[in-house]
């Protein structure tokens, strides 16, 4: 016959475990997955190639242009160019506030995100003082004259966000 104590710390495990499945994808998830749609210049959906649900993500480490702001569409038709309907190697950092996976995405072994700032189509993800992972490409970007980043007149979506609220839906 098993104590009470037993009892107590299997119910406690097997709680622990029906929780953890239920609360959906881990963060450093990594796997393989097709492009399904492409929403923004760092927003799209993907279909995992072993199974399971659709899944929103963004591109970690980079703002785009909103949808409605100057360079939004470019970089939106930037991205689907790339990557829509091909497999990708997604890995999964972490989840935002509205539970999209901030991911490293690579298409044929390149960053996807390093590659739209290489064009000048997005911003290196910025705090503080810190100027983001790619604040390198950002910076040849812009020497080269390319995309919204080199316009002195464009404004950070972070910005445009503030200032505007988000896009309305198409």
């Amino acid at each position: 016959m098993l104590s009470r104590g037993w009892l107590l710390c299997a119910a406690a495990l097997a709680w622990t475990s029906a929780v953890a499945q239920a609360s959906g994808p881990r963060e450093d998830e990594v796997y393989a997955a097709r492009v399904s749609r492409v929403f923004d210049g760092d927003t799209l959906w993907v279909k995992p190639l072993e199974g399971g649900r659709y899944r929103k993500l963004r591109l970690d480490g980079i703002d785009a242009p909103e949808i409605c702001q100057p360079g939004g569409t470019t970089a939106r038709d930037m991205l689907a160019g790339r990557v829509l309907d091909q497999v990708v190697q997604v890995r999964v950092r972490r989840y935002d506030d509205y539970g999209r996976g901030l991911a490293n995405i690579t298409h044929q072994r390149e960053d996807i995100a390093g590659w739209l700032v290489e064009r000048g189509v997005a911003w290196s993800y910025r705090w503080g003082r810190n100027p983001g992972p790619y604040a390198k490409q950002e910076a040849s970007s812009r020497s080269a004259g390319l995309g919204v980043v080199a316009d002195p007149a464009a404004e950070l979506p972070r910005d445009f966000r503030r200032r505007h609220g988000p896009c309305p839906l198409p």
